[in-house]
């Protein structure tokens, strides 16, 4: 399945089991040798929600929340009838605490999802100042429930990338991984603001590297863009590895975030490993 391009295998976990899923999603997220994604996506039974996502990145890594992710999740538990057809809201559970997520239905099935995404908060001085590859770069850390750094590119000169796809960002990214300023490493956004209720960005993702999209990422680099006086309370942020992708994201009572979107699903078929390997997957159903 997929939001907005950022897309994982996702497995129906009401009725199948999976063991060591750090491993299975390196395994299954390979784009030549498994399935092929951004990661790994369970979809859990809760005892206080429709559902509990658990979300795994491509280096196997266990993330704790992923705006595109719980979408699709939402979309799931509609389309095969894991909550009421009447229902137009589902809860789902993340390590980052429980989202809901509204939707429309058209012929049957879920559409144009909208996650709340929780209320975003700064994590530090607003902007920091962070050393990385000789530069001394600007940026403001987001907490979405999992960490963020936006860099706008207007503060950062040094970087002499006028838009995002001129930036190296595999070599800044790798940097940022190992920088000690996140020891737990970090999401981070680049982005360049093309009009009051509009940016471009790119993002790395921690444990999977650049990805076409990033809910919680763009939610950051929206909310970041607010609190710098660079956007409107309501911004619309897009991939510039997307370009036919958007991401609209508003805080109508400053508080929560709200952002609307598509899932879908692209693929679904069945995986029997036999046994073999560091985990057991028996004959799951996979959502692609």
């Amino acid at each position: 399945m997929q939001g907005c391009g950022n897309d994982y295998v996702y497995i129906d976990c009401f009725s199948e089991r999976v063991a060591a899923p750090e491993a299975l999603a390196r395994r299954i997220a390979d784009r030549h040798y498994g399935v092929g994604g951004d990661g790994l996506i369970l979809i859990e039974p809760s005892a206080s929600a429709d559902a509990f996502m658990r979300m795994f990145n491509a280096d196997g890594s266990e993330g704790r929340m992923c705006g595109n992710g719980v979408r699709c999740v939402a979309k799931y538990l509609y389309d095969h009838g894991r909550v009421p057809p009447s229902r137009r809201a589902v809860r789902v559970d993340t390590l980052a605490g429980t989202r809901e997520i509204a939707f429309r239905v058209e012929n049957g099935k879920a559409a144009e999802l909208t996650v709340d995404m929780g209320t975003p908060a700064l994590t530090g001085a607003a902007p920091e100042r962070i050393g990385l590859l000789g530069m001394q770069l600007l940026f403001v850390g987001v907490d979405m429930g999992n960490p963020h750094a936006v860099f706008f590119l207007e503060d950062n000169a040094p970087l002499g990338a006028p838009r995002v796809s001129h930036l190296e960002l595999p070599r800044i990214g790798e940097a940022l991984a190992a920088h000690p300023r996140f020891p737990d490493g970090v999401n981070a956004e680049f982005a360049a603001v093309l009009a009051p209720d509009e940016i471009e960005f790119r993002v790395w993702e921690r444990g999977s590297g650049e990805t076409l999209a990033c809910g919680t990422g763009a939610a950051a680099a929206v909310y970041a863009g607010i609190r710098a006086g660079k956007l409107a309370n309501e911004g619309a942020s897009s991939s510039r590895a997307a370009p036919r992708r958007s991401f609209r994201a508003s805080i109508p009572d400053q508080r929560r975030l709200r952002a609307p979107g598509s899932a879908a699903i692209m693929a679904s078929g069945g995986l029997d490993f036999g046994g073999r390997g560091k985990f057991a997957l028996d004959k799951s159903k996979l959502l692609a």
